[in-house]
């Protein structure tokens, strides 16, 4: 240990020197592989975490995908914390100068606000299409009608609507277009050529209880919106409360002797919207599905939801917080936690919607509970009780497992 102020000056030549000669590599592999989305530079960085949480990592991951683009509605929470630690925030830009645009909403209302802030995209965008499609009729130039039909062709496609977007500025920025009423009426609004990658996220406390009103009122208005859950399993950000995400036998505040109820299935109440893909991930167990699952959720046209397992200091697991990853993946051995996805787009293909990526349980249920404080606390100040209940908790988990795997063969 030696005094913070010395060693930042210490250390001060060697942090500029990384940050102003080491670049990200992301033309090196394509990202969407999970080697290469590591090339890609991280749109959010230095977040005020606890060390080991299991939440920044899911949206570090969707900021190297499609950080340039993002337009971001934090429900307030452990995430609207982390992510916006005054006096600074922790999401930057790449190296042309793009990055997320961040808000935070109240806990009740962000799944309408991230809604709202895609409708107001939505109606703007329609507005370009509707000046580029009279930009067309009145015949401005050749090129102007090349790109505007390719850029109303691409508009809803993230990536191509990057190029498309740039050839559009590039050709509609010449000095013979400044008089043009229509050409300067798209170009007031080139900000939002790029098609916005909208991201409403917040913990299980709002998803699963104060905002799931809001949640389920904005999946079933087939919007293209993304929802991320990080389910941490109680309301972690207000000291550990019990959620409707906490499982059965797990102590929290309002629930010391153990949560008497089942975990909430919120992935299944949205999938028989039909139209809803839907994901549960965790990212130490599997990263291919994750980052598989993050595209399929981006790319889908309509409502995504994914619910993504994050470990959290709250559940006192005994390794300590330096293996939250590794909690992760013993969390899907055990069956405690499980992996599918839910594509509405394989039905149009004549497959099964429904896919379970994760295999049938090969690790002891009770040893894995048994290795968090929330669970084990119970066998000493409610034995008998916190029996029945942990034998209710693995016959709850093998149930879901059992549906899930029916869900799997239709």
């Amino acid at each position: 240990m030696v005094e913070a102020e010395k060693e930042i000056e210490r250390q001060k030549d060697n942090w500029e020197y990384a940050a102003n000669n080491i670049t990200y590599k992301d033309h090196l592999m394509p990202k969407t592989t999970v080697k290469g989305s590591q090339f890609a530079k991280p749109l959010l960085e230095f977040h005020g975490a606890c060390a080991g949480c299991g939440e920044p990592a899911y949206l570090i991951l969707a900021t190297q995908l499609f950080g340039d683009r993002m337009m971001i509605a934090n429900a307030t929470g452990c995430s609207s914390i982390w992510g916006a630690s005054a006096p600074s925030i922790p999401y930057t830009i790449n190296h042309n100068g793009k990055g997320p645009s961040w808000a935070n909403s109240l806990f009740e209302d962000n799944a309408e606000y991230g809604l709202g802030m895609h409708l107001a995209v939505k109606q703007i965008r329609e507005k370009i299409r509707a000046l580029m499609e009279e930009g067309i009729k009145a015949n401005i130039s050749d090129e102007c009608t090349e790109v505007f039909n390719e850029w109303i062709e691409n508009m809803d496609d993230g990536e191509k609507s990057k190029y498309a977007s740039q050839k559009a500025i590039n050709i509609l920025s010449k000095d013979k277009y400044k008089d043009n009423h229509i050409v300067q009426e798209i170009l007031k609004r080139k900000d939002f050529l790029v098609k916005k990658s909208i991201w409403i996220v917040g913990g299980d406390g709002w998803a699963y209880d104060i905002g799931f009103s809001g949640l389920d009122q904005v999946i079933s208005t087939g919007e293209d919106v993304n929802i991320l859950v990080f389910d941490t399993e109680v309301y972690s950000n207000t000291g550990g409360q019990s959620s409707k995400s906490t499982p059965t036998g797990a102590a929290a505040k309002f629930a010391y002797s153990g949560k008497r109820t089942r975990k909430k299935d919120l992935g299944l109440m949205a999938m028989t919207y039909g139209n809803v893909y839907v994901a549960q991930v965790a990212l130490g167990a599997n990263m291919n599905h994750t980052l598989k699952a993050i595209l399929e959720a981006e790319s889908y046209k309509g409502p995504s939801l994914i619910i993504a397992y994050a470990p959290c200091i709250n559940h006192g697991i005994r390794l300590g917080m330096g293996k939250s990853v590794e909690e992760e993946k013993r969390a899907v051995e055990a069956g405690y936690w499980h992996l599918y996805r839910f594509d509405p787009r394989r039905k149009e293909e004549g497959k099964n919607p429904f896919v379970l990526d994760s295999k049938e349980p090969t690790a002891s249920y009770m040893d894995f509970i048994m290795g968090e404080v929330r669970y084990s606390q119970n066998v000493n100040t409610f034995p008998e009780l916190s029996k029945e209940l942990f034998e209710k908790s693995e016959k709850d988990a093998k149930e879901r497992y059992e549906l899930y795997k029916k869900l799997s063969q239709l």
